[in-house]
């Protein structure tokens, strides 16, 4: 079969690879469809951040059952998400169903081999069946849609509240979408792309080029001094760390789901106003996958293409074998992309 190869850091290669083994007889053949393009992807394969080599990358990704298990619940043919992560079971967290939090886990793309590849074995109990409303290529934005709800449902949201993103990429964009499905009445999506902040336009939300304005001071006189109810910041930079908690009104909360790239510093001026606001402070970490049919998950795939709108934040949809030009061209800034995902 084909697939896409991180060799080494920086060398991607499009080639032929052994079909994978069956880890275990209850797993099931997986034909994949789309697998879409992380940040983390880029870091892994072109910032040194890969636990191996070699090495096929993808954990965002949709497929077909092609060799179901005797047994199993998803039979040829079924349209299906994957959750990247194979858990423990015997770690608490994985006890209490955060898998998120295994101590000792798998995780598809990363650690073992994943969806830049056109078949994968997977457990039954990882798969999750595609709405029949759900665009198929659409349903490879599952993870993503899910770790950004995950953010969301840190918060504690009450109809009418006023929200600010910081970061209108593909999943700063959802965490706004999914702010307003759950009740803020006004969302606002902070970026220095005018490309990302039309889309933001075009669905609705309330946006803030930060390019040559202070985003803190904009929200804040927009919302007569106020500030915003609810934050998340989804960039991972240390200013924009610092520029979430600004923008946060007296007792108000904020999320950090971006991961950080530097040192976030914070002064004792600021600090103290954190205080003084009484700021609730959260973190986040990747989506829960239970309880079945109220986890992140499942909400994200019944949303999707109905109240949630992934189709305009894919930019891109190449075939595979285009992989190491597009790898290649996002490396050296070459590329100005929103989401990209691989159609095989």
């Amino acid at each position: 079969m084909k697939a896409l190869v991180l060799e080494e850091n920086a060398k991607l290669v499009y080639k032929d690879v052994p079909p994978p083994k069956r880890d275990d007889p209850s797993w099931l053949g997986v034909a994949v469809k789309a697998a879409g393009i992380c940040g983390s992807d880029l870091h892994r394969g072109f910032g040194n951040g890969a636990y191996r080599h070699p090495l096929v990358m993808g954990h965002e990704f949709s497929g077909v059952v092609d060799d179901p298990a005797g047994g199993a619940a998803f039979g040829k043919g079924d349209r299906v998400s994957v959750f990247p992560l194979l858990w423990c079971g015997k770690c608490p967290p994985c006890q209490t169903g955060d898998y998120a939090l295994c101590r000792d886990y798998d995780y598809y793309g990363s650690r073992r081999d994943g969806a830049f590849s056109e078949y994968l074995y997977v457990p039954e109990k990882n798969l999750l069946r595609v709405p029949d409303h759900v665009d198929l290529v659409h349903a490879a934005m599952a993870e993503p849609a899910a770790v950004a709800l995950h953010g969301v449902r840190r918060l504690t949201i009450k109809p009418g509240a006023t929200a600010a993103v910081y970061g209108a990429g593909p999943i700063g964009n959802m965490v706004a979408q999914w702010l307003r499905i759950n009740g803020c009445r006004r969302v606002f999506a902070v970026d220095v792309d005018p490309g990302k902040l039309a889309i933001a336009a075009a669905m609705g939300l309330e946006t803030v080029d930060s390019r040559g304005q202070d985003p803190v001071a904009a929200i804040r006189e927009a919302t007569g001094g106020a500030g915003a109810d609810k934050v998340v910041e989804a960039v991972g930079l240390p200013s924009t760390f610092l520029q979430a908690v600004m923008t946060a009104a007296a007792f108000g909360e904020v999320v950090f789901l971006g991961n950080i790239a530097g040192t976030f510093n914070i002064g004792e001026k600021d600090f103290s106003s954190i205080l003084r606001r009484e700021l609730r402070i959260h973190g986040s970490w990747n989506s829960k996958w239970t309880p079945r049919g109220s986890d992140d998950w499942a909400a994200a795939l019944a949303y999707m293409d109905r109240e949630l709108e992934v189709k305009p934040l894919i930019s891109h949809r190449p075939p595979l074998s285009e992989g190491v030009d597009i790898f290649n061209r996002l490396a050296e800034k070459k590329l100005a992309a929103g989401k990209i995902v691989f159609v095989l």
